[in-house]
């Protein structure tokens, strides 16, 4: 039994004993219509059998009121007349008033409305919760017509309650946890109206348990779809219901499977992912171990199939798909070797990588802040080493390496937003952004295109370096100046750059790349290969489960999730820092991936080795270009602006997500 459906069961108790000084009072006050006069011939014990004319024509017996049971109910203080309120006289078959028939509802909202009326604040917050639950009531499937009588609903409050004992025990009581609970309501449920399902349910674990182990812990009718709250069960609402209820009890596995894409969909507020009785089954629910069960190894698959079923001649789900465990956690090595070992070097990797870059860009920013307060003096470009440089500037990069950066990074923050709106489905912000793409299965649509794009963006890039490399191969040096293969001098460089931090020595010198730059640059081969592998695996889990065995999919899915929660932080926090947020870059932003060149000042200041080299050669020359015109500048530095305020909004929903 529910809490809200004790409440109830209080709150009545309370208007029963107050109801003749609330509506009761307005019953017509008839001599001889007290309870005893009534039960009188309204006790069964009468010889000739008592029959009231049907709205058909036909007479039908009355059902008799024991007076015994009566006085135990909660209703027992009540007089008759005060619910059945259009007899006026004691003689069959009753000369009626222009008066409602006896009805739960009427007499308990008019009970809320005179405490409301009449300011009884003792008594409203118990009648409140009558009328909220009759509210609930009107909107379930129980409240609708019946099929076969259109102007009566297929369950009134007295098919549950019994109006003439109402015998609830209170809330906590050995008698409501007892017999009640676990006998009463599954054959007032079953015998009524459900009696298929209730054949079903004493077969099942959970009957075997509540029913004939007369165990608490087992789950009654009530448990799965509440008392006052029952919906078709076909409706989204139910599975929503459904999934919390089945994890009041089912804890660890509730986890798990909100862990999972099904759970996320689900928690997002969309009923078409697979719940929890899709795959166990509703009233029959067996063992895993039970042949009976839908989720026993020789069922398994034919579950999996009633959604992932056959497509274009061929069936989605087959032997291999199935063996991937809905369940699997990474708590429990025993039973999930592979995905405790999976979860750990992940943890590890995203710990090292933080850690490491965290450090280093604080003590980054501290050092530079300090030579920025201290006004030191920033290196000059001097004219007579470079004649008629003024207004030029070095070209970094080229259009399409701009162009490139752009689309990239436009389709990545796609893919953090879409990906973790999934990721992180408990969060409030989540079910928005969902809705604004218009449902799971628009954005999965939009996140694999935004894939698509940054793939195809990386495959193009490596097709340009073969070409390229290919072309200048006979005077390129894999571990010289110009190539971005890391090499000795950038471990020097990382030790050199922890001595400059710390006042223990000079600033290293780097020549066309550094080693963050190096580092950003294969960490993207690094993010392609898992995010992009892994992602992969998931849109394809049929292919891939047909030379993978199942449990690939879970440590996909897994890595997936941890690998973009890496990327995204990683680049919306260092990759940021090092170009827009340093003590040197301020104000932000960094506009060279723009515009495509930088001053001479800062191409000094930050590549001295190139810059001296290039000067020595005479090839510096060959890379000046006319400073950007003032729009070009304006509009760059507009779109930078745009892209760090969206990465600052992922990084802050992602944090949010993470400690949610």
């Amino acid at each position: 039994m529910t809490e809200r459906s004790s409440d109830l069961i209080g709150a009545l108790a309370a208007a029963a004993l107050t109801f003749s000084f609330g509506l009761g009072a307005a019953a017509p006050a008839v001599a001889g219509l007290d309870n005893a006069t009534c039960l009188s011939c309204h006790d069964g014990k009468k010889k000739e059998k008592l029959e009231i004319a049907s709205p058909d024509g036909e007479k039908r017996a009355l059902a008799p009121v024991a007076p015994e049971k009566y006085a135990k109910g909660v209703h027992a203080k009540m007089e008759c007349v005060a619910c059945h309120r259009d007899i006026i006289d004691d003689t069959a078959p009753h000369k009626r008033v222009d008066a409602p028939k006896a009805d739960c509802q009427q007499c308990h909202r008019g009970l809320w409305e005179t405490a409301v009326r009449e300011k009884k604040e003792n008594e409203r917050p118990r009648l409140g919760i009558v009328v909220k639950n009759m509210e609930a009531y009107l909107k379930t499937v129980h409240a609708q017509p019946d099929k076969d009588i259109p102007d009566k609903p297929k369950a009134k409050c007295d098919n549950c309650h019994s109006s003439h004992y109402f015998d609830v025990p209170p809330q906590g009581t050995p008698e409501r946890k007892g017999v009640w609970r676990l006998t009463t309501v599954p054959d007032m449920c079953g015998e009524k109206c459900h009696s298929d399902a209730l054949d079903d349910y004493k077969e099942s674990i959970h009957g075997v348990v509540a029913v004939e182990k007369r165990d608490e812990k087992g789950a009654v009718c009530i448990d799965c779809h509440t008392a006052h709250s029952i919906v078709g069960t076909s409706s989204a609402p139910f599975k929503f219901v459904i999934t919390e209820q089945c994890g009041t009890c089912h804890k660890e596995n509730f986890g798990s499977y909100a862990d999972s894409y099904h759970g996320k969909v689900n928690r997002l507020g969309y009923g078409h992912t697979a719940t929890c009785f899709d795959c166990h089954g509703a009233h029959g629910i067996q063992k895993v171990s039970d042949k009976a069960s839908k989720v026993h190894p020789d069922n398994k698959l034919g579950t999996c199939q009633q959604c992932h079923n056959v497509k274009k001649g061929r069936k989605e789900a087959t032997a291999g798909f199935v063996s991937f465990a809905p369940h699997a956690n990474a708590n429990d090595f025993k039973r999930y070797p592979q995905m405790w070992v999976s979860a750990r070097f992940m943890w590890l990797l995203l710990a090292g990588v933080f850690l490491f870059f965290w450090v280093h860009s604080a003590l980054w920013f501290w050092r530079e802040y300090q030579e920025r307060n201290a006004r030191l003096a920033r290196p000059r470009v001097q004219t007579e080493e470079l004649p008629n440089a003024e207004g030029k500037q070095v070209r970094r990069f080229g259009p399409l390496w701009r162009l490139a950066h752009l689309v990239f990074a436009l389709s990545v923050m796609t893919l953090v937003l879409t990906g973790m709106a999934v990721h992180y489905a408990e969060t409030g912000w989540a079910p928005v952004v969902m809705k604004a793409f218009g449902g799971p299965a628009v954005t999965a649509i939009v996140h694999r295109v935004s894939a698509a794009i940054m793939l195809g963006i990386f495959f193009v890039h490596l097709l340009y370096m073969a070409v390229h490399l290919w072309r200048i191969r006979k005077t390129f040096r894999w571990l010289g100046p110009d190539s971005l293969v890391p090499w000795i001098q950038d471990i020097k460089d990382i030790f050199g750059m922890f001595k400059w931090f710390l006042g223990k020595g000079e600033k290293p010198l780097f020549d066309r790349w550094t080693y963050w730059e190096k580092f950003d640059y294969w960490a993207v081969f690094w993010g392609m290969a898992i995010i992009g592998g892994s992602g992969l695996m998931l849109a394809l889990p049929t292919e891939v489960a047909s030379v993978l065995p199942g449990w690939a999919l879970n440590i996909a899915a897994l890595v997936h999730g941890e690998e973009a929660f890496l990327a995204a932080v990683f680049l919306f926090t260092v990759h940021f820092f090092n170009n827009h947020f340093r003590a040197e870059k301020l104000p932000p932003p960094d506009v060279v991936m723009f515009t495509g060149s930088q001053s001479l000042d800062e191409f000094r200041r930050e590549h001295p080795l190139q810059y001296r080299r290039l000067l020595e050669r005479g090839e510096l020359k060959n890379y000046l270009v006319d400073a950007p015109s003032r729009p070009m500048t304006l509009g760059s530095k507009t779109l930078g602006l745009v892209l760090i305020a969206i990465g600052l909004t992922l990084l802050v929903i992602v944090t949010i997500g993470f400690f949610h």
